[in-house]
């Protein structure tokens, strides 16, 4: 690939499309040419990033000519219609929206976890779920010493996942509660659902639709995602997911069982040296991770590792990271570096 690279990102408008120009720009991503795509709606918006000032262009096949990288974050059903008119012109595409991610023939990568899948790609490479990323990057270095049994996750999802909206109803919903005015809700838990919920105050048990046996898509999600990531088909995976007044960071309370005995100061020891991780776990002076400390880092952070005596081989932690950064756009981002 050439030293200097024409670069598309889809969805450039959203949340997760506006962290992608920053982060390449932060990143010193070796750019030749950017372009800013969307729909018809915000086709002529100007967009300012880090001080420079780009116009947004109409997302159609034609605007992939020239291009090497083709960041996707429009949803699911752009991503299938567009996604491969962008591969046939030439370009590299790198998805974050759940089209491709269970393809067989798609890798799913977290580079801290599995970089070598990159080199599998058929032109398109999956960006997997923000909350299935920060497990992954934690978990991993522990299964690289000692191999894990099962996982049951607990997830605390910002409502930056649910998208800007979703943070400005949060926002307004706050300000309504302190004044007690009536509270409108119409981004919880999805835009289009048959209801909707005040989240300002309130946890809502669901994220994505339900689909089986109880589970929302969400948390099937992370089940199938870990296993392809990390290579374990046979994983035991159980998560429930829920979303939280927290405007952005995602935090998950990971219970953890190994095939034999880990301390927690092992634990420890390997997740310091883990690229991608901070761990930050001192509880004698209060010390652990917290949304608030993840919020514009890329760092995945781990604390509260402690033994679980309920079980022979087990371990709890805690583990937090901005969504919309290492769960989405710098993760993106890190794929492309890899292959170039």
């Amino acid at each position: 690939m050439s030293k200097n690279i024409n670069v598309a990102v889809v969805g450039a408008t959203g949340m997760v499309g506006q962290k992608m120009v920053e982060v390449l720009l932060e990143r010193r991503f070796p750019l030749s040419g950017l372009k800013l795509l969307a729909s018809s709606r915000s086709a002529g918006q100007g967009m300012q990033v880090n001080g420079i000032n780009y116009e947004v262009e109409e997302l159609t096949p034609a605007s992939f000519e020239g291009v090497d990288f083709a960041f996707f974050s429009a949803g699911e059903a752009i991503s299938k219609e567009f996604g491969p008119e962008a591969v046939r012109r030439g370009a590299v595409v790198i998805d974050n929206s759940n089209a491709f991610r269970m393809d067989s023939s798609v890798p799913l990568v977290v580079p801290e976890v599995n970089p070598a899948e990159t080199k599998k790609h058929q032109g398109i490479i999956a960006n997997p779920n923000c909350s299935t990323i920060q497990m992954v990057v934690a978990l991993q270095p522990l299964q690289n010493q000692v191999p894990l049994k099962r996982i049951v996750a607990a997830t605390y999802q910002a409502v930056s996942g649910a998208g800007k909206e979703a943070v400005d109803e949060l926002i307004q919903q706050c300000r309504d509660f302190v004044e007690k005015k009536e509270i409108k809700a119409d981004f919880i838990p999805q835009k289009g659902s048959k209801l909707h919920y005040q989240i300002a105050f309130n946890l809502v048990p669901q994220l994505d639709v339900f689909v089986e046996d109880g589970y929302c898509k969400e948390e099937i999600k992370m089940v199938n995602e870990s296993r392809k990531i990390m290579g374990l088909p046979d994983l035991a995976v159980t998560a429930t997911t829920v979303r939280v007044p927290v405007i952005n960071g995602h935090c998950i309370a990971l219970n953890v069982e190994f095939e034999s005995k880990i301390s927690a100061l092992e634990a420890r020891n390997i997740l310091k040296r883990a690229p991608g991780v901070r761990v930050v776990d001192n509880p004698e002076e209060l010390e652990y991770p917290m949304p608030l400390y993840s919020d514009g880092e890329d760092a995945v952070f781990v604390g509260r590792i402690r033994p679980d005596y309920s079980i022979e081989n087990g371990l709890n932690l805690w583990v937090v990271a901005d969504n919309i950064r290492k769960g989405a756009a710098t993760n993106s981002i890190q794929i492309a570096e890899l292959l170039i």
